[in-house]
């Protein structure tokens, strides 16, 4: 038994963009550039005429799966509620959206389905038969700001948590405790244990702000002020900062939004793991070895290994996405930054050492 590793597609994203890698190119670099098997894709993303796609296409996705040994480890689907003109989707019209997504995992031989974790929990209580019926687990995403253990949070009243439902990950966990299905589970996000500001975000947050000095007062300050005080503090200290809420939130970490240890009270109910990150660097000292700063692999790897996980971590760049306001000639080289990743994955997990 051992931890198994794969790519969500998603981190391709600019190399798709500009034409370099198709979905094809893709599969087999994650084959033939880092030699594993596993694939993670965005269905909106890869899927041509979601939510309808042709049998052709079908058909050449599990043909060039098969050819390359790939395995279709996970989907991630969203939930647009303002697709309709004249309405907002109620949560029965959720639930049937949810049922196809559900039916087109199987038949491009996904065996899980990622929910963002905002899908309400009757939503996807309503789906349990159709993923039971098409052997497709649904997993919930758990994304940072979400806790795995909700404990004494205080909701903040301002920006991106001011209307999040900390309880999101115990639902799911009373979900599948309640009705004993075992196609009911999460997804981790290794999000949840960044424990600082990325390079690459606070580059891009200094680029965009009137008074970038107000970016570095932030990461300074923040762990003195609760979250709406520091706002408010900002605010006094640098009236033109001209940094939206969100980018005040995200140079305001200073602590993961949960402990490493807290992967264990989720283990049983992970279908796979997102292997987040933004920025692989080389560490000093260890030529050829390399690392995310401002997440901590090390410690949740090491429980992982340690207790038996031996599903997907599947890689998920998003460090690009603090690059692109720019020209093409400064865009990070993202089939570089994932094989990175992998060299991390693979000494973290042992494989190097087997």
């Amino acid at each position: 038994m051992a931890i198994k590793r794969g790519v969500s597609l998603y981190s391709y994203q600019q190399t798709q963009f500009f034409k370099k890698l198709d979905w094809k190119g893709q599969i087999r670099e994650v084959r033939e550039g880092l030699g594993t098997d596993g694939i993670e894709i965005i269905n909106q993303q890869l899927i041509p005429h979601y939510p309808f796609p042709s049998e052709e296409f079908l058909y050449d996705f599990r043909s060039y799966m098969a050819r390359f040994g790939m395995k279709a480890v996970t989907m991630d689907v969203y939930l647009d509620v303002h697709q309709f003109r004249d309405h907002v989707m109620t949560h029965a019209e959720a639930a049937e959206h949810l049922k196809n997504d559900i039916r087109l995992a199987a038949k491009m031989g996904f065996r899980n389905v990622r929910t963002l974790v905002l899908v309400p929990i009757d939503v996807i209580e309503t789906c349990i038969p159709t993923a039971e019926k098409y052997d497709v687990k649904i997993g919930k995403e758990i994304h940072a700001p979400w806790p795995i253990k909700p404990g004494n949070f205080v909701q903040p009243k301002k920006g991106m948590a001011a209307g999040i439902n900390f309880r999101a990950v115990d639902e799911m966990i009373e979900l599948r405790e309640r009705t004993g299905s075992p196609y009911v589970g999460l997804v981790p996000d290794f999000g949840i244990f960044q424990h600082h500001p990325s390079e690459v975000a606070i580059a891009y947050v200094k680029r965009h702000a009137n008074n970038p000095e107000a970016v570095d007062w932030i990461i300074e300050n923040a762990p003195a002020y609760g979250h709406d005080e520091l706002i408010d503090a900002v605010d006094a200290k640098f009236p033109d900062h001209g940094i939206p809420v969100n980018n005040i939130d995200r140079m305001a970490l200073h602590k993961p939004c949960c402990a490493a240890e807290d992967i264990l009270d989720v283990l049983p109910y992970i279908v796979s793991i997102h292997g987040k990150f933004y920025n692989m660097t080389e560490i000093p000292g260890k030529p050829g070895c390399y690392e995310d700063k401002c997440i901590d692999y090390e410690t949740p790897m090491r429980y992982l290994r340690e207790n038996g996980y031996d599903g997907y971590i599947n890689s998920e760049f998003e460090g690009q996405r603090d690059q692109q306001d720019r020209g093409e000639e400064y865009l990070v080289d993202e089939v570089e930054q994932v094989r990175r990743h992998h060299e991390m994955l693979r000494r973290l997990s042992g494989e190097d050492a087997s």
